[in-house]
């Protein structure tokens, strides 16, 4: 099994990142990640095609918003929350929060 793709922290782009949250299933994604921290890929109870999931965990991942860490056949998806504070003080909360239901 390959190693997928991450960029460094300091290669982390914001046009990037922001792409990467701008879709609704993506930014799901991110919130699922935010409330319960590290989580095997099949966790994810989104209604679509495998393919399309991996897609999305694709684009987060080298967008630098998550990281996968593979371990046997399972990998676990998890945000880089240092990594995206470093680069982008504040960025992720205020995302999430405007995110939350009013």
């Amino acid at each position: 099994m390959r190693t997928p793709f991450q960029p460094n922290q300091s290669d982390i782009q914001l046009t990037a990142v922001l792409y990467a949250l701008s879709d609704p299933i993506r930014l799901g994604i991110v919130k699922n990640l935010a409330e319960n921290r590290e989580q095997n890929c099949g966790a994810f109870d989104i209604c679509t095609a495998k393919s399309t999931l991996s897609h999305h965990f694709k684009v987060l991942r080298e967008a630098g918003v998550i990281e996968t860490r593979i371990e046997g056949r399972q990998r676990f998806i998890s945000l880089r929350v240092s990594d995206l504070d470093a680069r982008f003080p504040g960025l992720l909360p205020s995302i999430l929060k405007a995110t939350d239901p009013f």
